[in-house]
């Protein structure tokens, strides 16, 4: 298991210094200054692995850029809409410019309008540091008084529709303003920093886009996208849904086991494979991660190990970001299926035995708690989690050897 950090780019609060430092062994980034649908040039892609190469005053940091996170798709493409034909066609061209420059592992995701999406980015913890957090009641009072989406009432239980109610009644202008910010931010790095009216314009985007209809429109992506990654060497995989459930009247279709076989089946190829992120589908309680690695493990090319606490058994309901050794995926039978592939995949002389992976996320402490770092990528409370990953491996290791 390859050990990897995300780096948000020369502005990163997390230097390359601090990387070094925690141990890491390859860097996971991404061109964030370029908005969905932008080709990413072959300078580009030069530039941004210079700067991880090298320090400011120009001595080596012994660090590469490994893996892509993300190389977004565009709403026009999800809808098939606009300018989505030459979005695709530039999706082609920064594949081919990422794999000539010897990047081979791509990351994306498929959500429509809202990526990762959290309610709180700083929920107090009993220990007195802080997680990001998803409250479904306060996302139901954003969904249903705050951006008044018709229907929305109808895709709440409604105990959560009388909560909302409730809290809205309870918020200022203020309070209204700051959880539209933390919903409708985007990515972390993201070029693109929405609006609610924005958001708003974008769900119209969507009208008469079921779940089937998306899932064909993510296969047709793939149809297109594929070969291309294939014959340039890089292996594409797809990011689950975060959180794995639908929001705004929209379909995810990134969400369960179910949905990741018909995604690997609709392009049966290397090139097509997946992120397996413990914490977006550890949100919810009917997925097994450790079945899901070893059934899908020959298509992982890249893992985020995280832990979530959900706060309720409901397939949609609240949940935090927990210790990546708490929460309610068992971390240490997840790393051992993660490591009996890495020895399949030995076995069988694969050059991409070593799987890379990074402690994704992290919660607040000690000095991350003075900072000002980006949302869920505190140095710390990843380091801590890096840390705990590694005595889970080398556990696991020692036991197998013994």
């Amino acid at each position: 298991m390859r050990q990897t950090w995300r780096w948000f780019g020369p502005e990163d609060p997390v230097s390359l210094s601090d990387m070094l430092q925690a141990g890491v062994e390859g860097v996971v980034t991404a061109l964030h200054d370029l908005a969905p649908g932008m080709v990413w040039t072959a300078n580009d892609i030069l530039r941004r692995k210079a700067e991880i190469a090298y320090f400011a005053d120009g001595t080596t940091t012994g660090l590469t850029w490994e893996v892509v996170e993300s190389l977004p798709v565009s709403e026009a493409i999800k809808t098939r809409s606009g300018p989505w034909r030459e979005h695709i066609a530039a999706y082609k061209e920064s594949l081919e410019n990422l794999g000539a420059s010897g990047i081979e592992v791509v990351c994306y995701n498929f959500m429509p309008v809202l990526d990762w999406t959290r309610t709180d980015l700083a929920y107090r913890l009993p220990h007195g540091g802080t997680a990001m957090r998803f409250d479904i009641a306060d996302f139901a009072a954003f969904d249903i008084h705050i951006l008044a989406r018709a229907g929305a009432k109808e895709d709440f239980a409604p105990e959560i529709v009388e909560e909302a109610a409730k809290r809205f009644a309870q918020m200022d202008a203020a309070t209204q303003k700051a959880l539209t910010a933390k919903i409708v931010a985007g990515l972390p790095g993201a070029a693109e920093h929405r609006t609610l009216e924005d958001v708003r314009a974008l769900l119209a985007t969507y009208d008469g886009i079921g779940p089937d209809q998306l899932r064909a429109h993510l296969a047709d992506f793939l149809a297109e996208v594929v070969p291309v990654a294939k014959r340039a060497g890089v292996r594409l995989c797809c990011h689950p849904d975060d959180p794995p459930f639908p929001l705004l009247g929209l379909p995810r279709v990134v969400s369960t086991a179910e949905d990741y076989r018909a995604l690997l089946t609709a392009v049966d190829s290397p090139a097509n494979g997946m992120t397996l992120c413990s914490g977006s589908l550890g949100a919810r309680p009917d997925n097994d991660l450790v079945a899901m690695m070893k059934e899908f493990g020959a298509r992982v090319h890249f893992l985020h190990l995280r832990n979530v606490k959900r706060e309720s058994d409901a397939l949609k309901g609240s949940f935090h970001e927990a210790e990546h050794l708490g929460g309610d995926t068992d971390m240490a039978a997840l790393v051992s299926a993660v490591l009996a592939e890495e020895d399949r995949r030995r076995a069988e002389g694969r050059s991409d035995a070593s799987i890379p992976f990074r402690p994704d996320h992290g919660q607040a402490i000690l000095d991350d708690l003075s900072k000002d770092s980006t949302p869920g990528y505190p140095a710390i409370g990843r380091l801590r989690g890096l840390a705990e990953l590694r005595g889970v491996i080398a556990g696991l290791r020692y036991a197998a050897a013994s």
